[in-house]
């Protein structure tokens, strides 16, 4: 019996170091790219859009 609950020890060591490291990687996964991104982008982002101006007719009546 002693032997058989040892590796129920282990294996939940295991279990419990998989689920950490799956954690981490999960968080970096998800994390990392937005800080790439911040990192790497242009602070000095210029507005390209041309205003938007209507020209209207008037009728002479």
């Amino acid at each position: 019996m002693n032997s058989n609950s040892q590796s129920a020890n282990a294996d939940t060591y295991s279990h419990r170091l998989a689920d950490i490291v799956g954690t981490a990687i999960a968080l970096l996964t998800l994390t990392l790219p937005v800080f790439v991104i911040a990192h790497y982008s242009s602070p000095d982002v210029q507005n390209n859009q041309q205003p938007l101006t209507y020209h209207l007719q008037r009728s002479e009546d």
